[in-house]
């Protein structure tokens, strides 16, 4: 991840929570008092985030220590993962911070693991969408490879997807095609398609990635009989954990999540503090 992002989200995060002050931690916290914390994990999942952790303390304390007792981006099924020393104030006040970006983050990360895992033993790859939080994205992307899936688009601007609804402003998918190819030759290009007769209109203008919209794992299958090797193809629309090897099962290339990142769940961690010598 970038630095200047994670410094960038820190502190619009910071000034979001913290404002003109953390008056809790300055009513009842002297300003000299130094703690101790241990960062633990306590659930299962893909733990992800901590360079977010750490510059939300270092801007409060640039002082502050950490001791990694863990790497990130690996499965654990919980535990003590990172210990952390300085400000009693500074870890007070970023506390809440650290763990919004930390559970977040990792939250995304696990989901993608659970998504692989659930294809594991096909030629499936899990890829990611554009549905992720405004702002975030390259974030929840990063998040996304920690858990072992494939990023798709990073946005509009570096791959063209016609979609259903610039096909019918085009005047057609083979109108939309010609219009993307004249514009951008250099692109990659991906259709979608919800019917083989959309399939073949594709095929017949060179694009060698399709996206079949919302099929059944019946119309998946037919479509992959129907392509034969001529292009490679996206099974993309209500993928879910529970329905994801049946889709790896059709024969597709690619199946896309958007739930990766629109709907996991956080991943439990806890901060526990304690006075320091």
């Amino acid at each position: 991840m970038r630095p200047e992002l994670i410094q960038d989200v820190v502190e619009r995060a910071l000034a979001e929570d913290v404002g003109s002050g953390d008056v809790s931690t300055e009513a009842t916290v002297a300003e000299d008092a130094l703690a101790r914390g241990l960062l633990t994990q306590k659930a299962p999942g893909v733990m992800f985030g901590i360079e977010l952790v750490q510059e939300t303390f270092r801007r409060l304390d640039p002082g502050v220590g950490f001791e990694l007792i863990v790497h990130e981006g690996r499965w654990r099924e919980g535990g003590a993962a990172l210990e952390v020393e300085g400000s009693a104030r500074a870890l007070l006040t970023g506390e809440r911070t650290a763990l919004n970006f930390l559970q977040r983050l990792s939250g995304v990360a696990t989901m993608a693991a659970r998504a692989v895992r659930a294809v594991e033993g096909t030629d499936v790859v899990i890829l990611d969408t554009r549905k992720t939080t405004p702002g975030l994205r390259e974030l929840e992307k990063a998040a996304v490879r920690a858990g072992g899936a494939r990023n798709h688009r990073r946005g509009l601007y570096d791959a063209i997807l016609i979609k259903e609804n610039h096909a019918a402003l085009a005047g057609g998918i083979g109108e939309a095609i010609r219009r993307a190819r004249e514009r951008a030759p250099d692109i990659p290009l991906e259709v979608e398609c919800r019917t083989l007769e959309e399939v073949d209109e594709a095929l017949a203008a060179g694009v060698s990635l399709i996206l079949l919209d919302n099929m059944s794992p019946t119309q998946l299958r037919e479509a992959v009989g129907h392509v034969a090797g001529r292009g490679e193809l996206e099974a993309s629309g209500g993928a879910t954990l529970e329905t994801l090897r049946e889709l790896a099962e059709t024969g597709v290339d690619f199946i896309s999540v958007g739930a990766l990142t629109h709907s996991a769940p956080a991943l439990d961690f806890s901060l526990i503090l304690e006075p320091a010598a």
